[in-house]
């Protein structure tokens, strides 16, 4: 054998051997209508429609195997070349381990930690929600790419924090339901994929383009029969009226939601109307409690007005196990077939859970089921997998192919989550501009608190792996010649004050002091409600002992979820300044230490009202909204809670101040023959009083809508962004009428000594009306205001 030979023999091997490395570290997710015979079956056939491709695959199913495709564990049918499929994968801030559809054991192993959902929601920036979760809908697929990761995820959720003791509270958007519905329609349209266009660039619907690679992605705006095509499938989670994990002897497996016809239109019902309607969402969770007596995935009427009266094209799936307990929990059935048949029959199409694969046969042999009821889910679930492209083929070589570990964990990514922890941060206190500190001034600082050296709970609830997490104390002691840490308690329940020594010794040596006092998992999470809205166990004294040792006032760090009762805090003189970061995630530290030191000034309002410890002795299992008087009921969120606050909704300082002024609005608003169809006369309404239009009996709504121009100046001398929040009210009040309303936000960046200007669209059918008692939208005639910051502005509602 020629030396020639041999170097290319021993060439060719080595490149063999590299590109068997490259395969099996690269492997390809298993797929249907491979290039073989398989691709004949006319649902793989491109050019059918997505209804055609999928009743033609119902049609050559048996029974056995249409049952098997009702879990989310979906079996395979081999004789057809599909593989098994996994419906369930969780992407709430980022790829998360808690679904089985998503592993970090292959190439990629880890994905972008971005911050839980309540601090990124307290940035009040919607071009910032819908970048992140576009981000995440580039991981979630390029996972998919390489066999890590599902193609059907199940966030957002968009349940309203009603009840501040809420474990969960922390994965929503916060209190307010137009907050929440803006918050779900950007994370469905950033995460399913829409502006993906196939010039391969991706269309930033709020300026400029980001050039990712000359891919030919799918236009998703485009919507055909069976809805628009997908890149990921987001799922608007948990319908309807969950928001209690376990409180007294009321569990979230059996609890019965009591909820009014006018608290459903207008704080329930809404977000979940928004995700569908203005989201494009693909995918609906029924929830475990019932709602007014019956389970949320038996309410066939609720389940159908999602696809009758806001067009839902998707599958509704349990949350998992919920159709076991309408069953066993709940006892709404005697047995399990009765509650097979009630749940398919109300809508749901598939269950998160073996219920289905083990009950459905014998439902249809009783004669409680018929198959034309599970052709009826399957359409539904296939129509979602074909408009994701999975019967189009190999995935490597389609709109997404080319994504893969590259697009994990980039610098892009990374530097996105920095800017939503520092965007979410919110000053709470800031006595004297103790903040932000001077960098060169700080010789030593101090940092202190259970949570300021452990990343294990700094994402919150639904964490995958983050691609580079750092500690708050890594981030923080960066920025002084010296940092000192002590933990103070050992861990956050804080049950000992063994460790308080020690802190308060390294309290009186540093120049400044930092204590991250708070919350984490082992305080709220999923199936675990808080009790107390108090700092746990004896963080409280470690605060107030450290204070009072410390040379200098000290800042306070809040973190977690759930609001907390900190009135001694506010109070005392010896804590300077107060900031919550929430779950911050991977680059929470970095963020921290930028806004302490005045690289960042922050911006972020609180989205949820911080109550009193007193507000733990109402019932957390009452769902009315609404205060009531007479039976000494307060009341919940900014809206409707009549009771004092520690802070309230939208509660957020900054580093300089602004100062606000109305250019342009009307005076009054006239409803004349033209807008109504009839005399105004002949459909004015009285309440107490106070005379009221119907909303659907108003014609021509879209007429009535205006801007309001407003101007917003920075009269400090630092340069910052500032959320302009624009609320409503009516002046005559009668009972069930809101406190005040949001109607419209925006974050406007400022420079020191300067205006921007900026304007509000207001849709007076949706802004200024109000749900009555029966659910219906009305719209008071007379006075309203629309109040931004201390400038209130009137607009008069007419009649003629």
């Amino acid at each position: 054998m020629s030396l020639q030979y041999r170097s290319s023999l021993f060439s060719f091997l080595q490149l063999f051997t590299l590109l068997i490395s490259i395969s099996s570290s690269n492997p390809q997710p298993l797929f249907p209508c491979k290039p073989s015979q398989l691709n004949s079956y006319p649902f793989c056939n491109t050019s059918l429609s997505i209804t055609d491709r999928a009743q033609s695959l119902i049609s050559l199913l048996t029974l056995q195997e249409k049952i098997q495709q009702l879990s989310n564990n979906a079996s395979g049918i081999p004789r057809l070349g599909i593989p098994p499929y996994e419906w369930w994968s969780e992407s709430l801030h980022g790829i998360a381990t808690n679904g089985p559809g998503v592993n970090f054991d292959g190439v990629v192993k880890a994905a972008t930690s971005f911050p839980q959902v309540l601090l990124t929601a307290a940035s009040f920036n919607r071009t910032l929600w819908f970048k992140i979760a576009s981000a995440i809908g580039i991981e979630a697929k390029a996972m998919y790419n390489v066999g890590q990761a599902g193609l059907t995820f199940w966030a957002p959720n968009i349940n309203i924090f009603r009840d501040p003791r809420w474990g969960r509270g922390q994965e929503t958007p916060g209190e307010d339901p137009m907050v929440v519905s803006a918050f779900a329609i950007e994370f469905v349209k950033g995460f399913q994929g829409v502006g993906w266009k196939s010039s391969g660039k991706f269309r930033d619907r709020f300026g400029g383009k980001r050039a990712l690679r000359a891919y030919n992605y799918y236009d998703v705006d485009d919507e055909g029969e069976g809805g628009h095509r997908l890149m990921n499938s987001a799922c608007c989670k948990h319908f309807i009226a969950y928001d209690l994990e376990k409180w007294e002897d009321f569990s979230r497996y059996s609890f019965n939601a009591v909820v009014t016809e006018q608290d459903m239109e207008d704080t329930y019902e809404p977000p979940f109307r928004s995700c569908i309607q203005q989201g494009k969402a693909s995918c609906l969770m029924c929830s475990y409690n019932a709602v007014n007596g019956v389970p949320a995935c038996v309410r066939g009427d609720l389940l159908q007005k999602a696809r009758d009266e806001w067009d839902f094209k998707g599958y509704i799936t349990s949350d998992c196990d919920a159709v076991a307990t309408v069953e066993e929990y709940q006892n709404y059935t005697k047995t399990p077939e009765d509650a097979v048949a009630d749940v398919l029959k109300a809508g749901m199409d598939i269950n998160c859970g073996s219920y289905l694969l083990r009950h459905t046969k014998t439902t249809i042999e009783e004669g409680k089921l018929q198959e034309k009821d599970i052709d009826r889910a399957l359409l539904n679930l296939f129509s979602v997998q074909l408009r994701l492209g999975l019967f189009d083929g190999d995935p490597t070589k389609g709109p997404f192919g080319k994504l893969g570990p590259q697009d994990v964990c980039t610098s892009e990514h990374k530097m996105l989550a920095l800017e939503a922890a520092r965007q979410g941060t919110v000053l709470l206190k800031n006595k004297k501009n103790f903040l932000p500190l001077k960098r060169n001034a700080v010789a030593s600082l101090a940092v202190i608190g259970p949570m300021a050296n452990n990343i294990s709970n700094i994402g919150g609830g639904y964490t995958g792996v983050p691609c580079d997490p750092k500690s708050l104390f890594e981030g923080l002691k960066g920025y002084a010649n010296q940092a000192l840490y002590a933990s103070g308690c050992s861990d956050v329940p804080c049950e000992s004050d063994a460790g308080f020594d020690e802190a308060i010794l390294i309290a009186k040596k540093a120049d400044f002091v930092i204590v991250i006092a708070g919350l984490d998992l082992s305080q709220e999470t999923e199936d675990h409600d808080r009790v107390s809205l108090l700092l746990p166990g004896k963080q409280m004294d470690l605060v107030s002992s450290v204070a009072a040792a410390s040379k200098r006032p000290i800042i306070l760090v809040l973190t977690g979820g759930g609001p907390l009762d900190v009135s001694f805090a506010e109070q005392d003189p010896n804590i300077a300044s107060i900031l919550w970061i929430g779950y911050p995630g991977e680059a929470g530290g970095k963020a921290l230490a930028q806004v302490i030191f005045g690289d960042f000034n922050p911006g972020g309002r609180l989205p949820m009202t911080w109550y009193p410890e007193s507000f733990t002795r109402v019932p957390m299992n009452d769902m009315n909204m609404r205060a009531d008087t007479s039976r000494g009921y307060p009341g919940r969120t900014y809206r409707f809670y009549t009771g004092k606050r520690v802070y309230g909704f939208g509660h957020g300082l900054s580093y300089t101040n602004f100062t606000y002024k109305v250019l342009a609005a009307p005076s009054k608003l006239s409803l004349s023959r033209s807008f109504t169809g009839t005399s105004t006369k002949d459909i004015l309404n009285q309440i107490q009083g106070i005379n009221y239009l119907y909303v659907d009996e108003v014609m021509s709504c879209d007429s009535l809508r205006f801007y309001v121009h407003v101007s917003v100046t920075n009269v400090g001398d630092m340069d910052g962004s500032h959320v302009v929040m624009l609320f409503s009210r009516v002046l005559k009040v009668f009972e069930g009428t809101p406190e005040e309303q949001l109607i419209a936000f925006d974050r406007v960046h400022t420079s020191s000594y300067r205006s921007s200007e900026t304007s509000i669209l207001v849709d007076p059918c949706n802004h200024l009306s109000i749900a009555n008692d029966q659910g219906k939208r009305i719209l008071p005639i007379g006075d309203h205001a629309l109040i931004l910051g201390d400038v209130e502005h009137i607009i008069s509602v007419e009649t003629y």
